[in-house]
This record gives structure tokens, C-alpha cells and sequence, in this order.
């Protein structure tokens, strides 16, 4: 599975096809390494990255609460 990790489009740029292009190069990169399938996460407190995700075809699979505790 390829991962698409930390992709960000400055704001001036958006709905421009800059992540559509981004993300059609990492499929392709993927689909080299052998991969079927794309991964990403974003946070929960971000619905305009959600947005994006859900337009170019990815769709939630699961919701994850993090948890840390100090030593």
C-alpha cells in the first residue's frame, strides 16, 4: 500500500489541481513499488483536508484516538 504522508497545498493555490497532481504522481510511484492501494490520514479537526481526501477518491476507513502518557 502506498502512504501518502504530510501533503499540503498552500491555500493561494488550491482548487487548482496541485494535490490531484500530487497525489497522481505518488499512485504512480506507488503502482511501480507494486502497491493496489493509496493511504492518507488527516487530522480530525481538519473538515477542509477532509474535503480534499473524499474528492480525489479516498474514502474513511476507521477513526483513531491517540493516547500518550509521561514517564
Amino acid at each position: 500500500m502506498g502512504y501518502l504522508e504530510g501533503w499540503y497545498v498552500e491555500a493561494e493555490f488550491r482548487r487548482r489541481g496541485v494535490g490531484a497532481r500530487l497525489l497522481a504522481a505518488a499512485e504512480v510511484w506507488a503502482k511501480q513499488q507494486g502497491c493496489v492501494e493509496m493511504a492518507s490520514d488527516t487530522w480530525f479537526d481538519n473538515p477542509a483536508s477532509q474535503v480534499a481526501h473524499e474528492a480525489l477518491g479516498f474514502e474513511v476507513v476507521d477513526r483513531c484516538v491517540h493516547y500518550r502518557k509521561r514517564l
